[in-house]
């Protein structure tokens, strides 16, 4: 499931997900304190994860012939793109042995624990 110019989305069912399909996803973290944003941001909140999953979609055009993609665009902030948010709760619907709101939390806790280590990892050694 190469695209043109070697991109590949982050993860892909096996399974077909919906409508014999499978889902592939590709998850972006928008920093909406950088300039880029800021502006946008401070007058629209989620607009940065709006942006960010509509750039994903542009980029994985092509794959909509064969896949349902879903772009999971999440603010540090806290901010989840709808497409992301429906994603988890449909996860959560068909697993029932956890919660929704659970779902959230464990991915929100995942999510701040890479940012974490990518922080910790611009820091100098020296």
């Amino acid at each position: 499931m190469v695209i043109d110019d070697n991109r590949l989305p982050d993860g892909t069912t096996l399974l077909p997900w919906a409508r014999r399909k499978p889902l592939a996803w590709d998850v972006t973290m928008p920093d909406t304190y950088a300039e880029s944003h800021i502006n946008d941001t401070m007058t629209s909140p989620g607009l940065a994860t709006d942006q960010a999953a509509q750039q994903k979609m542009d980029k994985y055009s092509k794959l909509l012939s064969t896949h349902i993609f879903c772009p999971l665009a999440i603010e540090i902030a806290g901010s989840w793109n709808s497409l992301a948010i429906e994603l988890v709760q449909e996860i959560g619907r068909r697993i029932t042995a956890i919660t929704e709101d659970a779902m959230f939390q464990h991915l929100s806790v995942a999510l701040q624990q890479g940012n974490a280590v990518a922080f910790q990892n611009t820091m100098s050694t020296e």
